[in-house]
């Protein structure tokens, strides 16, 4: 595997970062309670008030809270594996790892750039910038010439590059949705706490591309089709975890509509969940002969 050496620095200090950020979240706990706060736009809500996210609102909380969790019971694990495999030279490894560092980079760069400022801030620029790194090292691994000849025939092009278009529909929808009419009627959506949306700024502007761009170029079997195809489909495996453990753990705190946000992201967990094992199962276990 190309650049082993540098990964093999990078990762385990992505991986020993996210395990301090993911088990401060959970357990560092600080005297004090959910309070009432008018923020900078008049808007009323609660700020968590206790814990290391004790300057975020009750729903932020929940949500960080929630993919603290998915860090350390798949992404952290999912991290250990695909390194091991992908250093063994399996291109399946390389897969998994590309789309986990996807997962370490979303997660770390929205922390350093949503959650309240707090001791840990350090911490996520510096799981963030490694991450970057290490996810283009690892994307820069694969000869992308002979990719598609890795991969079998029989791999379901067109289910996967579907299912890609609708991820990327409904987020584009979904997003749109809270964001164009307040635009249209000289309004601001809630913001919380936050002075910007940098979830949806995040999804619209990396994530909704990529599945896109991976469908398209999948249908075409152009070789950037199966690397791309393959980063969407593991990184969405735990990314969609992640807003799931989200969702569920607002409903725990008592946030309105979580059901509404963990129904569909569940669904669509499970079916990217699925695809990524037929993805994996088509990828052949031999090297493709080089060209004479």
């Amino acid at each position: 595997m190309k650049y082993k050496s540098e990964l093999r620095w990078l990762i385990p200090l992505i991986g020993l970062l996210a395990l301090i950020a993911a088990l401060m979240g959970l357990l560092y706990e600080t005297p004090g309670a959910p309070y009432a706060y008018t923020n900078h736009r008049g808007e009323e809500v609660m700020i968590n008030g206790h814990g290391l996210y004790s300057y975020d609102t009750v729903s932020s909380a929940a949500q960080m809270q929630g993919n603290d969790l998915v860090t350390l019971t798949v992404g952290l694990p999912l991290l250990a594996v695909s390194t091991l495999l992908a250093f063994r030279g399996s291109l399946r490894g390389r897969l998994l790892l590309t789309g986990t560092l996807g997962f370490f980079l979303y997660t770390y760069m929205s922390m350093a750039m949503l959650a309240a400022y707090n001791n840990l801030f350090l911490v996520y620029v510096a799981a963030f910038s490694l991450s970057l790194f290490a996810f283009i090292l690892c994307m820069l691994s694969f000869d992308l010439k002979s990719l598609p000849a890795q991969f079998s025939s029989r791999l379901p092009r067109v289910w996967i590059s579907t299912f890609t278009f609708i991820v990327a529909g409904f987020l584009l929808l979904a997003w749109l949705g809270q964001l164009v009419p307040p635009l249209v009627q000289n309004q601001t959506p809630p913001m919380e706490n936050t002075t910007t949306r940098v979830i949806q700024a995040m999804d619209l502007g990396m994530v909704v591309p990529l599945a896109l761009l991976a469908g398209i170029h999948l249908l075409r079997k152009n070789p950037w089709g199966y690397l791309l195809a393959s980063l969407s489909l593991t990184k969405g495996v735990t990314l969609g975890l992640g807003v799931s453990a989200m969702a569920i753990n607002m409903a725990r705190a008592g946030v309105p509509d979580s059901l509404g946000i963990m129904i569909p992201f569940l669904a669509i967990t499970i079916i990217n969940l699925v695809l990524t094992v037929i993805l994996l199962k088509n990828v052949s276990t031999t090297r493709p002969k080089p060209a004479s």
